[in-house]
C-alpha cells in the first residue's frame, strides 16, 4: 500500500494563519485535523508493532467505527445490536519538519481501551473510550522523517455496555504544534454571571511553561459580541516557573448583553492571547455567552429569570448506520428535527458527547445536561440474548473506575465547561438500580415502598452495601466543583426509595428521578429542599401530567429522542425504538404526538389504523370483536391505504381546541373537542380511497392547523425529499422517498434501491430506519421503509461535481448532482 505523507506548516506564521481555533480542538496552538489516511487493520495480535509484519491493511478516513460496518449476528450480544467488538489498529505516516515547538497528538474520542505508540514506542493509554485525551509526543518523534503512529484500540469485551458503543476512533484526531510556553490543553475557563442591565465573563487562563527558566507573559483576552465588535478587553501580567503552569483571572464587564436563550441563542467570541516580549506566541478563540440559570426547589427552573419547563430527551451517540463515527452535519439535522417538535433540551445518556454536538446545541438554542457513567465501581448486567431476558453478561467498564472515574469526570467537565448550553452536570445513571449491583434492607419492605423498577429479590447481604453511593458521589461532586461551580451537580437515580436511605442525594444539587413520578410529590414534602426532576421519563402522557401538574417539577428527559442501536429486543432487532426519531432522523408519529404536546406553534397530524374487531379486520386482533376498542396509540402512521369500508381509527395529534375531518372535501367526522385526558382526538371512519383531511380549530371555530394525507398508487419513481444541509456540508444527506405516478409517497413501499456514485464522494451507508431489518446498511443497496429512506455521502478530497443516482427495478430513477 502507498505510504500517504501528511506535512505541516509550523512556526508563528502557521499560528498567525489559524488563531481562531474551534473549540472541537484541545484549545492552544497550531491543531491541524489528520483525519486522512489512515491504515485498519482488525487483528488481535501484536504483530502490527513488527515492520515486516503480514497484516493485511485497509485505507480509512476518520472518524471510523469498524463494529458498524462488520455483519449483524444472532450470536452477537444484543446489548450491541448484534455487532460485534474485537481488537483493532491504525496507523499513518507523519513528516514533521525540524523545528523548536512542541508537538501533541490529541483524540476526541476512541473506543475503547486504546493504546498510542510513535515508531513502535509506547506513548499511553487511556481505557475510557467517552473521554478526550493528549499526549506529548515531542520526546519520540524523529524531526524531518517519517514517524509511524500506532492505535491499538481493545474492544473485544464487546457487551460492556448496555447500548451500542461503536469501536475505533470514532472522532477527529488533531496534530497540534505549540512553542513552549502556551496556553494549557482547556486551559481557558468562562464563566459568565448576569445583573441587572449588566454581565460579567469570569475568566481563567492556564499557560503552561516547558522551558527550563521562568517566563514573564501578557495574558489578552478580548471579548467579540455576535457582531464581531470588540465589547471588552483584559490585558494581565503573569510570571511563570520553570517546568510550571501559571494562571491568571480576569473579569470582562458588559453593559446589556445580548443573553442566549432557546429562541436567541446569541454566542460572544473570547479571544485570548499569549505574548511574550510582545510578540504574539499562543492564542485561541472560545466561544461564550451570557445567560442566567436558577434552580428552586418549589418554582422548578429558569433561564434569564424566565419559570419554564424542560422539554428534554436522553440521546445515545449512535446515528444509524453511521455508528458511532461523528458527523456534525447529520447531528445539526437531528437536533433541528428535534428542536422542530418542541425539544429545548438534551441528556447526554450516558457518557460525553463529541465536542462538536456541544457546538451545534451553543448554536441552535439547546440545553444540554452532560453526563459522565453508566457505572462506578461496579458493573451492571448486560443483555446478551435480548432486552432483559436470557443470562446477563457482567463485562464493563468499572474495572478501570477506581483509577481513573476521577481523571475522566475531570477531564470531561474541563472540555465542555466553555459551552454555554450545559446546564448540569451528571455524575451517573442507575448506578442505584435495586441488586445491580447495589443492596439495602429497605428491599426488603413492601411492594408499595416505592420502587419502579425490578428489584430482583429482596434485600442481598452479601451484595455491594448501597451506603457506597453516598460515599463515591459526594467524592464525584466535589471533582465537579473543583472544575466548575457555575453550574449543579445532578445524576440519574434509579433506585430513589433506596438511594433516600443513603448520602447519595445529598450529595447533589438537584436530583434526577428515572421513572419515579410517583415520589414527586411524597418526596417534594419530604425533602422540601430537594430540586427535582424527571431524568428519564417514559412517552405517555400522564408522565408529562406530572411535570406540568406539579410546579416543584422542572421538567422531564423522555427515553429516547432518537432511535439507537444496542438495548435490542430478541432477533431481528438493532436496537431501541423509541424515539421521536429514527434512525434515519425521520420524525416518528410520536414524535408528532410530543410536538402536540411541547410546541408553542399550531400542529396537527393525523395517522391511521385498523379498529380492532371493526369491519373488514381479519387479523388476529379481531379476537376483541364484539367489544369496544378504546386503544389510541401515540404511534399511528399516515396511511391511507386500506379495503374499501373496513373501520379505520383516525388519531389526530393536536393542540388545537378542537378539530373535525374531511375526506374529499365533505365532513367524515364531527367536530370533536381536544381530550385532555389522552392528548388525541379520534373519529372511527369507513375507509373509502380519497384525501383525508383533519382540520384544527381555535375556540370560535376557525381554522388554525390542518394535515391531509391521499391514497395511494402502484410504487412509480423515486423522488428526493430536501433536507437541511447545504453545499458546504461535507456529508450529503439525501432523502428519498418512492412515490407513485402522481408524486404521492407510497407509504407501505418496500422497495430495494440502488445509490450510485461517480466523482469524488463515497456512500457512508444507506438507512431507512427499520428496526427489524438485519442486513447489510453499508453497502449501496437498501429497501426502503415506509417508502423512504436516507443516504449519507461523504465528499473526498479535490473539485468537481459529484453525480449520485437512486434507481430500482420498474421505477423511475431520480438523480442529484453535489
Amino acid at each position: 500500500m502507498k505510504k500517504i505523507k501528511t506535512v505541516f506548516l509550523t512556526g508563528l506564521a502557521a499560528l498567525l494563519l489559524c488563531s481562531t481555533i474551534a473549540y472541537s480542538q484541545p484549545g492552544f496552538g497550531n491543531a491541524r485535523k489528520i483525519n486522512d489516511g489512515w491504515s485498519f487493520a482488525l487483528s488481535s495480535d501484536t504483530a502490527a508493532l513488527r515492520p515486516a509484519a503480514a497484516i493485511s491493511w485497509q485505507q480509512v478516513a476518520l472518524p471510523h467505527d469498524w463494529s458498524v460496518r462488520q455483519p449483524l449476528s444472532p450470536r452477537n450480544a444484543s446489548s450491541m445490536g448484534y455487532l460485534p467488538g474485537g481488537i483493532g489498529w491504525y496507523k499513518k505516516s507523519l513528516l514533521i519538519p525540524k523545528q523548536n515547538n512542541k508537538v501533541y497528538l490529541y483524540f476526541e474520542g476512541v473506543y475503547n481501551r486504546s493504546e498510542v505508540f510513535i515508531n513502535g514506542r509506547p506513548i499511553g493509554k487511556r481505557p475510557n473510550g467517552y473521554i478526550s485525551f493528549m499526549y506529548d509526543i515531542t520526546p519520540y518523534i524523529q524531526f524531518g522523517k517519517e514517524n509511524e503512529v500506532l492505535v491499538r484500540v481493545d474492544h473485544h469485551r464487546a457487551a460492556d455496555s448496555r447500548w451500542y458503543t461503536g469501536a475505533g476512533i470514532y472522532r477527529d484526531v488533531w496534530l497540534v504544534y505549540a512553542p513552549p510556553v502556551h496556553i494549557a490543553q482547556w486551559g481557558v475557563y468562562a464563566y459568565p454571571e448576569v445583573g441587572k442591565n449588566s454581565g460579567s465573563l469570569q475568566v481563567k487562563v492556564q499557560v503552561d511553561n516547558n522551558e527550563k527558566q521562568s517566563r514573564s507573559v501578557t495574558v489578552v483576552n478580548e471579548l467579540l459580541n455576535d457582531k464581531g465588535v470588540v465589547v471588552a478587553k483584559s490585558s494581565d501580567a503573569l510570571k511563570i516557573n520553570a517546568g510550571g503552569p501559571g494562571e491568571v483571572s480576569a473579569k470582562l464587564h458588559v453593559a446589556d448583553p445580548r443573553l442566549w436563550s432557546l429562541d436567541a441563542p446569541v454566542l460572544y467570541q473570547l479571544r485570548t492571547r499569549i505574548l511574550m516580549g510582545g510578540k504574539l506566541v499562543d492564542a485561541t478563540t472560545t466561544t461564550t455567552g451570557f445567560r442566567q440559570l436558577t434552580f428552586d426547589a418549589d418554582k422548578g427552573f429558569a433561564l434569564n429569570g424566565k419559570w419554564m419547563k424542560i422539554k428534554g430527551v436522553c440521546l445515545h451517540h449512535d446515528a444509524g448506520v453511521l455508528g458511532a463515527a461523528m458527523y456534525k452535519e447529520v447531528w445539526r439535522r437531528r437536533l433541528l428535527n428535534l428542536k422542530e417538535i418542541g425539544v429545548n433540551a438534551v441528556r447526554t445518556s450516558h457518557n460525553p458527547q463529541a465536542a462538536v454536538f456541544y457546538d451545534l446545541c451553543d448554536e441552535l438554542g439547546l440545553l444540554v445536561m452532560n453526563e459522565a457513567f453508566d457505572e462506578w465501581e461496579y458493573p451492571k448486567r448486560k443483555w446478551l440474548e435480548g432486552w432483559n431476558v436470557g443470562t446477563p453478561g457482567y463485562d464493563g467498564t468499572y474495572d478501570f473506575f477506581d483509577e481513573w472515574g476521577a481523571r475522566d469526570l475531570a477531564d470531561m467537565v474541563r472540555r465542555d465547561r466553555n459551552h454555554i448550553s450545559v446546564f448540569a452536570w451528571s455524575i451517573g445513571n442507575e448506578v442505584d438500580y435495586p441488586n445491580d449491583p447495589y443492596s439495602h434492607p429497605v428491599l426488603d419492605g413492601s411492594s408499595g415502598n416505592g420502587f419502579t423498577q425490578k428489584i430482583f429479590g429482596g434485600y442481598k447481604k452479601d451484595a455491594p452495601d448501597a451506603m457506597r453511593l453516598g460515599v463515591i458521589a459526594k467524592k464525584l461532586a466535589a471533582v465537579v466543583r473543583e472544575y466548575d461551580r457555575s453550574r449543579p451537580v445532578t445524576a440519574g437515580l434509579a433506585g430513589v426509595a433506596m438511594s433516600n436511605e443513603t448520602g447519595y442525594p445529598d450529595a447533589l444539587d438537584i436530583a434526577g428521578y428515572n421513572y419515579t413520578e410517583s415520589r414527586y410529590t411524597s418526596d417534594h414534602r419530604k425533602y422540601p429542599h430537594r430540586v427535582i426532576f424527571g431524568s428519564e421519563n417514559r412517552h405517555d402522557i400522564s408522565a408529562w401530567k406530572a411535570v406540568t401538574g406539579n410546579p416543584h417539577i422542572f421538567g422531564q428527559f423522555l427515553w429516547t429522542g432518537i432511535d439507537y442501536l444496542g438495548e435490542s429486543g430478541r432477533w431481528p432487532s438493532r436496537g431501541f425504538y423509541s424515539g421521536l426519531l429514527d434512525f434515519a432522523g425521520f420524525i416518528k408519529p410520536r414524535g408528532y404526538f410530543r410536538q402536540s404536546l411541547w410546541s408553542e406553534k399550531p400542529v396537527l397530524y393525523i395517522g391511521t389504523y385498523p379498529v380492532r374487531g371493526g369491519s373488514g379486520s381479519e387479523d388476529v386482533l379481531s379476537r376483541t370483536e364484539g367489544k369496544k376498542d378504546e386503544t389510541l396509540s401515540m404511534d399511528a402512521w399516515s396511511d391511507w391505504n386500506y379495503k374499501d369500508g373496513q373501520t379505520i381509527r383516525v388519531v389526530c395529534y393536536t393542540n388545537a381546541p378542537k378539530a373535525r375531518l374531511m375526506l374529499d372535501g365533505r365532513q367524515a367526522g364531527a367536530v370533536k373537542e381536544y381530550d385532555s385526558k389522552t392528548g388525541i382526538i379520534y373519529w372511527d371512519v369507513p375507509y373509502r380511497p380519497g384525501e383525508l383531511k383533519a382540520e384544527g380549530m381555535d375556540a370560535a371555530g376557525n381554522i388554525v392547523s390542518a394535515y391531509s394525507i391521499k391514497t395511494s398508487g402502484d410504487p412509480y419513481a423515486i423522488k428526493l425529499i430536501p433536507t437541511s444541509g447545504n453545499s458546504r456540508d461535507q456529508v450529503a444527506q439525501v432523502a428519498v422517498q418512492v412515490t407513485d405516478q402522481n408524486g404521492r409517497p407510497v407509504t407501505h413501499a418496500d422497495t430495494e434501491i440502488t445509490c450510485s456514485i461517480t466523482g469524488g464522494a463515497t456512500l457512508l451507508g444507506l438507512e431507512a430506519g427499520n428496526n427489524s431489518d438485519m442486513g447489510d446498511y453499508t453497502d449501496n443497496k437498501q429497501k426502503a421503509y415506509r417508502g423512504r429512506l436516507m443516504a449519507y455521502v461523504k465528499r473526498n478530497s479535490g473539485k468537481g461535481a459529484v453525480k449520485v443516482v437512486f434507481s430500482a427495478p420498474g421505477l423511475k430513477e431520480a438523480v442529484v448532482i453535489l
